[in-house]
């Protein structure tokens, strides 16, 4: 599928045919061709909880206000952003080490300029889980519609109770649940809404 044809043809589908499901190796492909999106330093501050089993969906389907498409969707990619990303326990550092030829003043400097940007205040730290982590969400609806295969993003959750239930640590939030399968073909896909334009929303200085 043509690039183009995958950003116009991406919909937000809200009803999913729960007799189709996905393989685990499918999701897997999904997941390996989205991480190619950017992140500040390549730092990749996030994780994905990829809600598959029935046992888990009714987990998740209680915290997201019984809304059917958690049930019913082939699987749900919870996005978690780390708001420690940006410190020196993130092993991407180790890569830049080796992809500068060991200077490590480089690394350093790299260290304190994000720190400075990102790790000064809770607001910041935040920030930085959020931003990195929405790129990536892009990303993965972007790879599914690539093979095929539909989704939804949303975020009404109970926020706190998922941290609980699926084991986040004090560092991490989660930024967006992305349901993932085949929409329901027995149902209507209402034509997409009007966006606005260049014209509307940019201006060129």
């Amino acid at each position: 599928m043509e690039a183009i044809d995958i950003i116009k043809n991406r919909r937000s589908v809200n009803h999913f045919d729960p007799s189709r499901k996905l393989d685990d190796e499918t999701i897997k492909k999904i997941i390996d061709l989205a991480v190619n999106a950017p992140s500040a330093y390549n730092l990749q501050p996030w994780r994905i909880i990829v809600v598959k089993s029935d046992e888990e969906k009714e987990k998740f389907w209680n915290l997201a206000y019984k809304q059917p498409k958690i049930k019913d969707a082939a699987a749900n990619l919870i996005i978690v952003g780390n708001k420690h990303g940006w410190d020196k326990d993130n092993p991407v550092w180790q890569e830049l080490l080796q992809t500068v030829g060991g200077k490590t003043e480089v690394v350093e400097n790299a260290q304190k300029n994000i720190t400075n940007n990102y790790g000064s205040t809770d607001e910041r730290q935040t920030a930085f889980a959020y931003l990195n982590a929405g790129l990536l969400a892009m990303s993965i609806m972007h790879s599914a519609q690539a093979m095929g295969i539909d989704s939804h993003p949303m975020n009404g959750y109970d926020a706190e109770g998922l941290s609980k239930e699926f084991g986040l640590t004090e560092h991490e939030v989660p930024v967006m649940n992305i349901c993932i399968g085949y929409f329901d073909k027995s149902k209507t896909l209402h034509p997409r809404r009007p966006r606005r334009g260049f014209d509307e929303i940019a201006k060129v200085v």
